[in-house]
């Protein structure tokens, strides 16, 4: 299946590491123009910046999302918007302070909102346009430790399936990717390998955590005249976390 972008403009959100940048470079490969945008300028090196386009926004602040978005448009419309902008942080319940809540979400949810309407405002004049959320996993069924975090993730879902529903008739499509348990820099700095091993065990059918190359096709896909009939969804991408119990090998043993 070959899909190509040329003359497409897409903005990623978060795109300076981790899942984005692998977002980011499949979609310049794929011969779109790309423009990242991301709040840590030293996220990307001066080679990336040859071939995607950097602007350093913080998208939790209403008035600079405004603007940006203004200044994007001036060079050329968006055709594709990736929001994968987002943070956690490990906290029990009980002792999640407000900062900590407020941080999450506003980067997480109410980030996503900004950037949404406000690309979404100019989409609607042009008739067309894909807008592609990242949730995750948590946003379906929760995690210990991450309340703020689960969710930040199960708004977007919520407001994945309204976009899509208000935008469809301007021929805007909206879809959510919920990845499961992913190795990723944001990730390395939470968990360390033993307990990474001890998850995939306990946890995860496929017997491995994924990889930031099981999630950046999707987008792909999503963005492309392949799913044209595909809007308003949440596709999980968890290794069969989500199926359900994973099996002992006791079990296996008997069937």
């Amino acid at each position: 299946m070959e899909i190509n972008f040329d003359g497409k403009h897409v903005l990623v959100t978060g795109g300076g590491r981790g899942i984005g940048y692998a977002i980011a470079t499949q979609f310049a490969n794929s011969g779109a123009k790309v423009t990242i945008w991301d709040n840590q300028s030293d996220n990307l090196s001066q080679e990336d910046c040859e071939f995607m386009s950097f602007q350093q926004v913080d998208i939790s602040d209403f008035n600079a999302v405004q603007n940006a978005v203004d200044e994007l448009w001036k060079e050329q419309p968006v055709d594709v918007l990736i929001n994968n902008a987002g943070v956690a942080y490990e906290s029990s319940f009980l002792d999640l302070s407000q900062e900590e809540w407020a941080k999450v979400l506003d980067i997480n949810l109410t980030g996503t909102f900004y950037v949404s309407q406000q690309i979404c405002k100019k989409m609607v004049q042009r008739k067309q346009g894909v807008v592609l959320n990242m949730s995750s996993k948590n946003g379906l069924d929760g995690e210990v430790g991450y309340a703020h975090y689960n969710a930040s993730k199960a708004g977007i879902i919520g407001i994945t399936k309204t976009m899509a529903l208000e935008l469809a008739s301007s021929g805007i499509r909206v879809n959510a990717v919920c990845p499961g348990y992913i190795e990723t820099p944001m990730s390395k700095e939470i968990d360390d390998p033993a307990f990474t091993k001890k998850f995939v065990e306990q946890y995860i059918p496929l017997n491995r955590a994924g990889c930031v190359e099981d999630v950046a096709p999707m987008f792909l896909f999503l963005a492309s005249p392949y799913s044209a009939f595909i809007t308003g969804q949440s596709i999980v991408i968890d290794g069969g976390q989500l199926a359900g119990q994973k099996p002992w090998s006791g079990l296996l043993e008997k069937l």
